[in-house]
């Protein structure tokens, strides 16, 4: 990366990203390859969002996509990976994903921001259809997108994620966001919600990405904070994951410990075990203990 790069501030990091070719993980195109080998016709739309919902930058590329071909007619805003699919054409989809550029795979830093992304995803479509959410979909794809600052860095210009995290590691920022603060002069979220609303992603989506106290915002949250918990391997870890699920049950109601840990299914057994047994002693009378 240029040098001069690393004086740019948020809102010339966001023009700058506006104006590049989003690249798309290597398996969301093997995926539908594999589809189209196995199926005896075109896959359908819901076969093709499940590919979006496990590539946050294949998401972002989908929503900006259908976002400007959206007709002035349409009076509602395009909120889920299918409707946005229904809205291009399938063939359009196709192409779009099939023309992407795709990731450096041997980016690790960015392949964990994708992994906590996805994870985050998967955890807000269990949590939310067991709290009886109207629409899942529309809070898994907040989840999905809600790195979205941090994985564009990873692309672009990964000497900045990678001084915070050296900072992080080094003991001189106490916090994440503190370490991005001194890395470059902005939080990544804070990144993630400049691109949203330059490239005017529905309102729906940028207000479950604002964090306000919304039971689905602060479920987009909770879902966040959880996968990162999930891959993080420090003694403290499994802590803060057990005080997730207690905030989980907060909003959803009548949610059992073992409910919502049997969602954590990207950790072992023995790790879910111990974490909902944390959450129940520790909180035990807001599970009915």
């Amino acid at each position: 990366m240029d040098s001069w790069k690393m004086r740019w501030g948020i809102n010339q990091w966001a023009a700058f990203f506006e104006n590049q070719a989003l690249p798309v993980m290597v398996r969301s195109k093997e995926w539908l390859e594999r589809l189209d080998a196995e199926e005896g016709e075109a896959p359908s739309p819901k076969d093709l969002s499940d590919i979006v919902l496990q590539d946050p930058l294949l998401c972002l590329r989908l929503l900006r996509e259908a976002e400007r071909r959206k007709s002035h007619r349409l009076d509602r805003e395009t909120t889920t990976a299918l409707a946005a699919i229904l809205q291009l054409g399938s063939d359009e989809f196709r192409a779009l994903l099939q023309s992407s550029p795709t990731v450096d795979e041997n980016n690790a830093g960015l392949l964990l921001v994708e992994q906590r992304a996805h994870i985050a995803a998967r955890l807000a479509l269990a949590w939310s259809t067991g709290r009886g959410d109207l629409n899942p979909d529309e809070v898994a794809l907040a989840a999905l997108l809600g790195g979205v600052g941090d994985l564009l860095l990873w692309v672009y210009a990964p000497e900045i994620p990678e001084k915070a995290a050296e900072l992080l590691r080094s003991g001189r920022a106490a916090r994440s966001a503190q370490a991005q603060l001194l890395a470059c002069g902005f939080a990544f979220k804070d990144l993630t919600l400049q691109c949203a609303e330059r490239w005017r992603l529905p309102a729906l989506v940028i207000q479950l990405l604002r964090g306000s106290e919304s039971a689905r915002a602060r479920m987009t949250r909770v879902c966040s904070n959880a996968a990162r918990h999930i891959l993080d391997e420090s003694e403290t870890s499994e802590l803060a994951l057990a005080a997730d699920l207690v905030e989980a049950a907060r909003l959803i109601p009548n949610a059992g410990v073992d409910w919502l840990a049997s969602a954590l299914v990207m950790c072992p057994e023995a790790r879910r075990t111990r974490v909902a047994e944390l959450a129940q002693a520790q909180h035990g009378a807001e599970f009915g203990g």
